[in-house]
């Protein structure tokens, strides 16, 4: 998506100039910041110090965009898997890119935003489920031995808070 537009008086004559809406240099200074195609301002137009809190690791098997995942350690190597609540594997973080097997993924720690999700009712708390899968209340597991982890709550229909809390193992 472009960046959008705005007016500005250049050596006294108006004209058209597009936002930035990534990168940002020295010779950009007080230029009009544009949103990216979520409406955010891209990462890199931040100061220093001021990022996403992510780690990079390899995958273990397939990942989809928005799945949640868990961070271990696979003979040495720090590696994320799909979270399940079927097997103890508790949320740590999630992907917003498709990786496959052995690909080196971006995983998004601590606070994010889950997008490209579908049927989620703002407001209402989100919890693990089997795969990476993201449910809300009526869907949370209720097996002994399972684990119920609140993940974040529906901020939009299609948008979830990543607010991950300590998990509890069902009796």
């Amino acid at each position: 998506m472009p960046a959008a537009k705005y007016v500005s008086l250049a050596a006294g004559v108006l004209t058209e100039v597009a936002g930035l809406d990534s990168g940002g240099e020295v010779g950009d200074a007080g230029k009009i910041v544009a949103l990216d195609a979520n409406g955010r301002v891209n990462a890199d137009m931040m100061p220093v110090g001021i990022v996403p809190e992510t780690k990079t690791v390899k995958a273990k098997g397939a990942l989809s965009s928005g799945n949640l995942v868990n961070i271990f350690l696979d003979t040495a190597t720090l590696s994320a898997r799909l979270a399940d609540c079927s097997n103890g594997r508790r949320a740590h973080g999630f992907v917003l890119a498709a990786y496959n097997d052995a690909d080196i993924a971006t995983v998004v720690l601590l606070e994010g935003n889950i997008t490209g999700l579908t049927s989620r009712t703002p407001g209402a708390a989100q919890y693990l489920s089997t795969a990476g899968a993201i449910v809300e209340a009526a869907g949370i597991p209720t097996t002994p031995g399972y684990i119920l982890q609140e993940i974040g709550y529906a901020i939009s229909e299609t948008e979830v808070a990543f607010e991950p809390q300590p998990p509890i193992t069902l009796a």
